[in-house]
């Protein structure tokens, strides 16, 4: 009896391994569901506009894209081990994740606008190297008519003016400064200079524009530092030192390095003012400026909102980490 009985204990083990088997991987399955969920809920409530825990919560924006890409993780898990509560779950934090991210991927109505057209131009130089014959070359193959540059150095711009900028691009407000902190705006149109609203990190030039057939636009050339470490602080102010819209005065036109993604609060704020993404309008949201792993998109051309956006194209750059933004739009 007693040989019996102890067969049929081991006869009826093994099925419990399985059962706890299932339920470790269900019990997985929810536990990516959570995170992904708490992933998007933190994006959609701004919490990178806080100062507590800065240094992880900032990069965490930046790469929400690859995150909402990275939501059939979840929804996989949840289907093998067949749970379908946590799958209908993790397709709803799918949803969640396409509402945020896909819109980017697809251009929306544009306002109508009878003004001139204008062509502008963004490129980040990378210590100046990039400021040379082949940005010159550039600004002729797009017809920029505006130029703005950032980790902009007195080197390069010499190197600009020798490879006969100046002829295409006559009117200049530049601060070239050594590393990356200076900026400087270039244009085919009378630019006149306005003043800074208060300090910053980094050099970020400000000119009316006057274009021919319109009222002056006011340009800004934007560059805060790189939210990271002692710098995030600096970084949450320089962005809102960056003149705002005026929805009901004068049309303003933003264009820089903004080492900032649209999924950060305190650059979807500035948005909010009354500005339009050109790339995100244009269904380029998506698409990287900044080329070190992950790829993200930091660099930025903000147009009143009363401007419409025709074509916006992006440049590699072989002397500079960052891409160059081309945006032609029409003004009011």
């Amino acid at each position: 009896m007693t040989d019996l009985a102890t067969a049929q204990e081991e006869h009826d083990d093994p099925p419990a391994r399985p059962v706890t088997r299932r339920r470790g991987a269900r019990m997985i399955a929810w536990i990516l569901v959570a995170g992904w969920l708490l992933w998007a809920l933190a994006r959609l409530v701004g919490v990178d506009r806080t100062s507590a825990f800065s240094s992880i919560l900032i990069p965490a924006m930046a790469i929400v894209p690859y995150v909402a890409a990275g939501v059939v993780i979840p929804l996989a898990v949840a289907a093998l081990t067949r749970d379908w509560a946590a799958f209908a779950a993790a397709v709803a934090v799918a949803a969640l994740f396409a509402a945020i991210t896909l819109p980017r991927a697809f251009g929306d109505g544009r306002p109508h606008a009878t003004g001139p057209q204008l062509r502008i131009l963004t490129a980040n130089l990378r210590f100046g190297a990039a400021g040379d014959a082949s940005l010159v070359d550039l600004v002729r193959r797009t017809g920029a008519e505006v130029l703005s540059v950032q980790e902009f150095t007195p080197q390069a711009a010499d190197r600009l003016d020798e490879a006969g900028l100046e002829r295409l691009l006559p009117y200049r407000v530049i601060d070239p400064r050594s590393g990356p902190e200076g900026s400087g705006l270039y244009s085919r149109y009378p630019l006149t200079q306005l003043p800074d609203r208060g300090p910053t990190t980094f050099a970020m030039v400000s000119a009316d524009l006057a274009v021919p057939g319109t009222a002056p636009v006011r340009l800004t050339a934007a560059h805060p530092p790189a939210p990271l470490g002692r710098d995030v602080p600096r970084w949450r102010h320089d962005l809102g030192e960056i003149p705002p819209a005026t929805p009901h005065g004068q049309v303003g036109i933003v264009a820089g390095d903004f080492n900032a993604s649209l999924d950060h609060a305190p650059l979807r704020r500035l948005i909010g003012t009354g500005f339009t993404d050109a790339a995100d309008a244009t269904g380029q949201g998506l698409v990287p400026t900044f080329r070190p792993w992950p790829p993200i998109t930091i660099d930025h051309v903000l147009a009143d909102k009363r401007c419409a956006i025709e074509r916006v194209k992006i440049y590699h750059q072989s002397a500079s980490d960052h891409r160059a933004l081309f945006t032609e739009l029409r003004l009011p």
